[in-house]
């Protein structure tokens, strides 16, 4: 199963479930390293890589061993952000945009479709970007990772009538003056259904019972609430269930240096057999 989460030949890995299929559908958006030739950024490399939802993907490697699906990006997010909307643009930090936008707080503060600062406060480039380099952004990478989880939740929703969602993230173990939450200390996880509107109560529970049962603290919608890919594709009143999961880094890795930690055989532990409940729960 590494193999294939390592590709740098495609900006987008699906793992396919290795037994029967559920309707589940595990994804991670932030946890790609492979750095485009054409970033150009100012950032040193290793700094850079904060930006990363590093190892997140192989966290839920077991998802196709259980029946789920799991799907993740090979490309960074500070490249462009698969969980902001395509439309997410400042176009006054951009030279030449003429197309649509509805620029957001996040991309206002530089963490829209394309990152523009470090967590809201480090620059990321020294120049203004172009239209076409973002264009090419979205196009290259933003459409093919979307069109990835579309078409899959499309398919389990065509032959189960019903899906579960898990949109697989990490957070930094402190926030900064540009967090919705300021410079608090933050949780074990977060889980989001935007207020009630992507998931059914019950697949709310069933996370967060689980996790609460293995000894960690869990918050619901606080400090985050769901972005783009839980938006887009849920629809509780049709079963598209769709939550978003955030895990605090100190759990498995030193946010310095970008590395597992020696815990992070333990959580991918208690995060399979989360996968499993959640893979059992799917089929029922």
């Amino acid at each position: 199963m590494i193999e294939p989460i390592n590709s740098k030949n495609e900006p987008v890995t699906i793992i396919e479930p290795d037994t029967s299929a559920v309707p589940a559908l595990f994804d991670s958006p932030h946890s790609g390293s492979n750095y485009p030739a054409d970033f150009n950024t100012v950032l040193d490399h290793k700094l850079l890589r904060r930006a990363e939802d590093a190892f997140v993907d192989e966290l839920f490697l077991a998802a196709p061993g259980f029946g789920g699906s799991l799907i993740a990006a090979r490309f960074p997010r500070a490249y462009v952000d698969p969980n902001r909307s395509n439309l997410d643009i400042d176009p006054t930090i951009v030279e030449g945009w003429d197309s649509a936008a509805e620029p957001s707080e996040k991309s206002r503060s530089g963490k829209g479709l394309i990152w523009t600062h470090l967590n809201g406060d480090t620059p990321l480039y020294n120049r203004e970007l172009t239209a076409n380099e973002i264009k090419k952004r979205i196009d290259n990478y933003w459409i093919p990772y979307h069109c990835s989880v579309e078409n899959s939740l499309n398919a389990l929703h065509q032959k189960f009538g019903h899906f579960y969602h898990i949109n697989c993230h990490s957070m930094r173990a402190r926030g900064n003056t540009f967090d919705p939450d300021g410079e608090a200390e933050r949780c074990d996880f977060v889980i989001s259904d935007h207020e009630g509107k992507s998931s059914s109560p019950e697949f709310l529970n069933l996370v967060t019972s689980y996790l609460s049962s293995a000894g960690f603290k869990v918050a619901i919608n606080d400090p985050y609430k769901g972005a783009e890919l839980t938006r887009r594709y849920s629809d509780p009143k049709t079963g598209r269930h769709s939550l978003q999961i955030e895990i605090n880094r100190r759990l498995y890795m030193d946010e310095i240096n970008i590395e597992r930690s020696a815990n992070f055989n333990d959580l991918r532990t208690h995060l399979t057999n989360l996968v499993k409940t959640i893979c059992i729960f799917a089929k029922t």
